[in-house]
């Protein structure tokens, strides 16, 4: 139930940063006017849709390489604004308490955004690290913070730096 509960979490994360570029497709291009360097894009969104599938290797229950795999749908005003998958894989078990990294690879309109973190226990927020991108957030970096994960009110904030 542990590993379950990390995979759909972390597919919440994914899902919401890739949103962010397609949230605001019709603003103008950062990578057309160097006057546009330096600013900060913020989207906040709700998710949705979310699949996952654990694979449980080594001995039952979390252990060390366990692995989720995930995809969702983001949504800003009732439309659907992107799409996203990763992977998450458990870097330490400590008793109950078990650790996971994630990578995420967002498909935007306006190019790729990708990221990662570290997931601690069973933490309902996240903050994930923004690590760059192609098309318009090929220079993106910044922060994703998630809240009410693995909720039905579960929402993101991202923070883009141009």
């Amino acid at each position: 139930m542990r590993m379950r509960f990390a995979a759909l979490t972390l597919a919440a994360a994914a899902v919401g940063v890739f949103a962010v570029g397609s949230a605001n497709a019709d603003a103008p291009r950062a990578a057309a006017d160097t006057s546009q360097k330096g600013r900060v894009e913020v989207i906040e969104l709700r998710l949705k849709d979310l699949a996952y599938e654990n694979v449980d290797l080594g001995k039952a229950g979390p252990s060390l390489g366990d692995m989720s795999a995930y995809s969702g749908t983001a949504v800003e005003n009732g439309r659907e604004v992107g799409r996203g998958a990763g992977t998450s894989q458990v870097v330490r078990v400590d008793g109950d308490d078990v650790t996971s990294q994630a990578v995420i690879t967002i498909e935007l309109e306006r190019g790729a955004l990708t990221m990662q973190s570290l997931r601690p226990g069973e933490a309902s927020s996240l903050d994930m690290a923004i690590t760059g991108g192609t098309g318009d957030f090929r220079d993106a970096r910044g922060t994703v913070r998630y809240w009410d994960i693995n909720t039905p009110q579960e929402r993101l904030r991202a923070e883009i730096l141009h």
